[in-house]
Formats: structure tokens, C-alpha cells, sequence
């Protein structure tokens, strides 16, 4: 993967900015650091870091190509799956290519066909054309949002950036926040609303949208959602179907010049994913996979089954590695550690985040590039095949809002009470769930349960999917390490949304129909392993570590956080039991231990991105 940035203004001559522009991607260096580059003319300057997994001595960019008298340039952040199939297709064509990246088939696609292109694209992409005649940039984000793409437009300027650091990095942007973002930060955080950038003026292009940005101004289109269809298939054929389409995406998403590993957890999802590289690579003799794992020390010693992690993964991990013969590489991390690493993973997301969770990704990531570039992971599963509790109870089904934040009256509490009265957080969180409730295209013919569940499906895939998608992206790529998603192939997505939810929890099991589709691909009792999340640590050393650093943050009077929140509330919970609590207040992982971790980052992030308020 790699990073990608530029602005373009019509009112000033770029060409004496390069300084800014260079500034502006070096801010991305750890999204690509084995290559750099720009291009600028009087209106429009581009950058990109690269960093090199298919033809690494081609392929840089910004990538220039000639079509009769016009000049189209192009920065690419992004895998495209199929690029075989539309090379043989251009060279049908008339194209001639010099590299075999698929970056030479982006942009030769676009040539061809213009933003039509994107039909015919399979992968995970971000990227922004240059079109020197028509005087225009056309930009583009993947259908699922895997790779980002932030913007800020004003008049006559727009500037763009695989992270929001590549934006702040440019002279006319300043970091403010107002009322919604404060709102994304303390009720719907650390999700965020699709489009939403948090900071003032700042946007993210949402998943199946694309822009054109020209004198005229600019014009966001989307060009893919999820669609509502009849589904006809019965229980095995649909299986069947789900099967054939996870190994064809797998398989396609193994294609790389540098090696691929696979993160294993011994769950259901990476067991299947690995399994299936395991079964490629034996086919067609690449050798033997290395699979990773991430552990806490001390944890197998503190950790007690609950409701929202039911068992450990340590045993499943060994079971699959012995089963598989994989090469595996056992990550440990102490508390120290973890509780350290809380800051770089601010300055990954340029926001606070998921706390430890996003923490402990950075540290397994960092390992990870050691010994590989390109790793497969497990998610979305969970999302499109509905293994989360929330799907499976009913407070949750009944609860009309976001099933994994019902803790918004408790969070909203914690604020300051002007802040709350500004920001309004219940009133917000309402809204923002309401919207989404209003995008869900219904089907014809559903009963009540039918439809609340093609809901929750929806909301899970629009809302709480691009979390755990930016997470990844976040903390892998700062470290420059490319993760794929094989779960988040839209053919797959838009086939598993329409599965009636009695064929989904077939043979009565959350995520039922995958189970079926993966029998004799998994042995029987990984088939049938109870769902247990992302490891988190249960060391209570980690609870005082977070503990006693928000404790410091609250007694330091020059704190930019003490004004947002409600500093005796925040003491109170800080020192009293509840915050060994094991129910959480977002997803399934960020109960008590977590709280204190995000409030350490939105000082942090406060502090260091000296964040204005207005």
C-alpha cells in the first residue's frame, strides 16, 4: 500500500509550493517507505510514498501516461485484485504496458473507460487522476472503504490525503474542532460517522464514492451500495456459493512479489482464511505460510470467561498451526508496553481511537514487518455474517440505536456540563442513527424481524465495520505494513446481505452459514469454536497503569481535556470498583480499563495537535 496527497488551487501557481507539497508527503512516509515522489503544475500538485509489493523496481508514481495530445497523472493507495483480467483486456484494446503493476492498469483503465472504470475494479483502493486537458481531478475511494481518502475543500482550494496528517500539514488548514466534532469524539467515538473528519473543514470521502474537482467546484457522487435483493438460493447452495467466493478472493488477494502471512487467532475466520492460503501455496508450491499470533503476558493467568469473550485463543492457535504446518511466530506484549504504545497510535489515526485495542495492533504490526510486507486478516466476518452478541440479543435488537454503544447516557455524563449543553451528545447520537436507519434499502415482502435484521446488517457494514477498517489501515500502514481484507470483497459482501437471517444462523449458530460453507475445509471442532474476540489484556497492572495516567491527566490544571469533561464524575469512576467493569461502552472489548486508555488519548491528541475549540 502507500500514501497519497495533493491540493489543487486556482487562484495561485503551485509550482513555486513544492516545498509544502514535499512537506505534506513526507507526513506519510510510514504509509510507503520505500519510495517517494511528486508532480506539480500550475493548478495541481501530487504526492505519493510507495511502498513496493507487486514489480518493486517499477511502478513509481506519480505515474504519468500519455493518450494522443492529453496528460493524465495518477497517485495510487491500493491492490486491484483482477488487474490480470483488465491488462489482457487493454491490450485488447490497443494499451501497451511497461511495468506489470497493477498501478499501470489503474490508470490505463481510466484512460479507456473514465470514471467507468470503477465498475470493472476489483480491490481495495484510494486513489486521484490528473486529467491535463480537461483540467480536472477525478479521485475515488473502494467500494467497502478498506483505504482512506480525507479532503478539505473551500473556495477555489481543495486538498486531499490518505490521513488527516497530510492535510494538516498544509499552511491553510488549521486543526479546529466544533461542536460535531467534539460529539464524534465523545459519543459516537471511536467510530465515526461516514464522511465525518472530526476536525473543521475536513471530510472522508465515504465507501463507493467518488469526485471530480474542477473550476466549476467539486461533485461527490457514489458510484456502489448495498442493494436489497430477493434471495433464491436455498441453505446448501448458498453455502456452496459463500465457499467458492471466499477461495476465489483469497486466492486473489495472495498475489504479491513479497511474502504474505496470515494472522491467525484459531477462530473461526483466520482459521478459514489461513487454511485456504495454506491449501494455495501447497497447490502451486510457494512454500510453507507463516501465521501470527498476539498474546499478553501473564494473560492466560488473569483471564476469566465472559459473555463478550467466552474463551482464550492460545489452545485454538497451537491446534491450527499443528493441523496446518504453518511457520508460526507466537507476539507477546507486557503491560508496559501496551500502555506506551497508546500514544503512537494517536499519531497513526491523528484522533484517539480504540484505546489498548488499537495499541496492541501497532505493536503485533510493528513485529509483523520484521518478517513480512503483505498479511491477510479476518475482517468484516463478523459484520456481513452477523457474529457479533449484539445480533443475538434482544436488548440489543430493541435498543433503536447503535447496538455497540448502549452506554451513551453513562458517556454522556462524563462531559462537562456547558460541553453536553453544546453539543447536545444524546440528540446527536439519535440523529446520527436515525440516518443511518433511513439508508437501509428495504425489500418487498419482509415482516418486521425480517427487516430489523436487514438493519442490523446494514448498520453493522456502514458503521461499526469502517471502525475496525480504519483501525487496521491505521496502525498497520504505520509501520508500513500492508494488510488485506479477503471478508471485504464486495461480490461477497453484497451476496452474504441479502442471506435471509433463518439461512445465516443455519443449524442455529451465529454466523451459521459460513460454518456450513467451510465443512471439510476446517476441522470439526474450530468449525464449531464460540466466537471470542481481539485479545485484549486482562493483567490488572494494565488497569493501573491507565488508571494512574488519567489520575495525572485530571490533577494537571493545564490539561486542554479538564474543560470537556466532568472531572469529579471521571475521578469518582477512576477510584472506585466500576472501573474493573467487564460490560462495555463500545463494541465488545472498551469496558472500564478502556475508558481511562481513550480519555489518555483525547488529551493526547488534544495536546499535540494543539487542537482549538470553536
Amino acid at each position: 500500500m502507500c500514501g497519497i496527497t495533493g491540493w489543487i488551487d486556482w487562484s495561485h501557481d503551485l509550482t513555486q509550493e513544492s516545498a509544502t507539497l514535499e512537506k505534506m508527503t513526507d507526513t506519510l512516509t510510514a504509509r510507503g517507505p520505500d519510495a517517494s515522489g511528486t508532480w506539480i503544475t500550475a493548478s495541481c500538485a501530487l504526492g505519493h510514498r510507495r511502498l513496493s509489493v507487486i514489480d518493486p523496481e517499477n511502478g513509481l508514481q506519480p505515474m504519468i501516461r500519455q493518450a494522443g495530445d492529453n496528460t493524465f497523472v495518477l497517485v495510487y493507495n491500493g491492490e486491484l485484485y483482477n488487474a490480470l483480467e483488465l491488462k489482457k483486456e487493454l491490450v485488447s484494446r490497443g494499451h501497451t504496458f511497461t511495468t506489470t503493476c497493477d498501478t499501470e492498469v489503474l490508470l490505463a483503465a481510466y484512460v479507456e473507460w473514465g470514471p467507468e472504470a470503477l465498475e470493472r475494479f476489483n480491490g481495495i483502493f484510494a486513489f486521484a487522476v490528473w486529467d491535463s486537458n480537461e483540467q480536472k481531478l477525478f479521485a475515488a475511494r473502494d467500494r467497502l472503504g478498506v483505504k482512506p481518502f480525507f479532503y478539505s475543500r473551500t473556495e477555489g482550494l481543495f486538498i486531499f490525503g490518505s490521513e488527516p496528517k497530510a492535510i494538516l500539514a498544509h499552511p491553510s488548514f488549521k486543526p479546529e474542532v466544533g461542536a460535531e466534532g467534539l460529539a464524534e469524539i465523545f459519543i459516537i467515538g471511536p467510530a465515526r460517522t461516514p464522511g465525518q473528519g472530526v476536525y473543521r473543514e475536513l471530510t472522508e470521502l465515504r465507501a463507493g464514492q467518488c469526485l471530480t474537482v474542477d473550476r466549476s467546484g467539486v461533485r461527490v457522487q457514489t458510484y456502489w451500495k448495498l442493494e436489497s435483493q430477493p434471495h433464491e438460493d436455498d441453505v446448501q447452495t448458498t453455502a456452496s456459493k459463500v465457499g467458492e467466493l471466499l477461495r476465489d478472493t483469497v486466492e486473489r488477494q495472495l498475489i504479491s512479489d513479497v511474502p504474505v502471512c496470515t494472522l491467525l487467532s484459531g477462530g473461526l475466520d483466520s482459521s478459514a482464511l489461513t487454511t485456504l492460503a495454506v491449501n494455495y501455496y501447497n497447490s502451486t508450491g510457494q512454500g510453507i505460510v507463516d501465521t501470527f499470533s498476539v498474546d499478553y503476558v501473564d494473560n492466560d493467568k488473569h483471564f476469566k470467561a465472559h459473555a463478550f469473550q467466552p474463551n482464550a485463543d492460545a489452545p485454538w492457535i497451537k491446534r491450527m498451526t499443528e493441523h496446518l504446518g504453518t511457520r508460526h511466530h507466537n507476539i507477546y506484549f507486557d503491560t508496559p508496553e501496551l500502555a506506551g504504545a497508546l500514544d503512537e497510535a494517536v499519531f497513526a489515526r491523528d484522533l484517539p481511537g480504540m484505546a489498548d485495542v488499537d495499541a496492541s495492533l501497532y505493536l503485533f504490526c510493528r513485529e509483523i514487518k520484521q518478517n513480512a510486507t503483505v498479511a491477510i486478516s479476518g475482517e468484516a466476518a463478523d459484520e456481513i455474517f452477523g457474529g457479533y452478541p449484539w445480533f443475538h440479543r434482544e436488548e440489543s435488537l430493541q435498543a433503536r440505536t447503535f447496538p455497540w454503544a448502549l452506554a451513551s447516557g453513562m458517556r454522556a455524563d462524563l462531559l462537562a456540563p456547558d460541553i453536553a449543553d453544546w453539543i447536545k451528545p444524546l440528540d446527536y447520537i439519535e440523529a446520527r442513527y436515525a440516518e443511518a436507519i433511513g439508508e437501509v434499502p428495504t425489500l418487498a415482502g419482509e415482516d418486521a424481524a425480517q427487516q430489523r435484521m436487514r438493519e442490523m446488517s446494514y448498520l453493522n457494514i456502514t458503521r461499526f465495520m469502517p471502525t475496525l477498517l480504519d483501525r487496521k489501515d491505521r496502525m498497520s500502514m504505520a509501520v508500513g505494513l500492508e494488510v488485506r481484507v479477503p471478508f471485504c470483497d464486495h461480490r461477497l459482501v453484497q451476496y452474504v446481505f441479502n442471506i435471509p437471517w433463518e439461512i445465516k444462523t443455519a443449524g442455529d449458530r451465529e454466523k451459521g452459514i459460513l460454518r456450513q460453507a467451510l465443512k471439510g475445509v476446517l476441522p470439526d471442532d474450530v468449525l464449531t469454536r464460540k466466537k471470542s474476540p481481539y485479545p485484549k489484556t486482562h493483567n490488572p497492572n494494565y488497569l493501573e497503569a491507565v488508571r494512574s495516567r488519567l489520575l495525572e491527566v485530571l490533577a494537571d490544571s493545564s490539561s486542554p481535556l479538564l474543560q470537556l469533561i466532568n472531572v469529579k464524575k471521571i475521578r469518582e469512576i477512576a477510584e472506585s470498583d466500576a472501573a474493573t467493569s467487564n460490560i462495555p461502552w463500545f463494541g465488545q472489548l472498551m469496558s472500564g480499563p478502556q475508558l481511562f486508555a481513550y480519555l489518555t488519548q483525547v488529551d493526547t491528541w488534544l495536546r499535540t495537535y494543539k487542537v482549538s475549540i470553536r
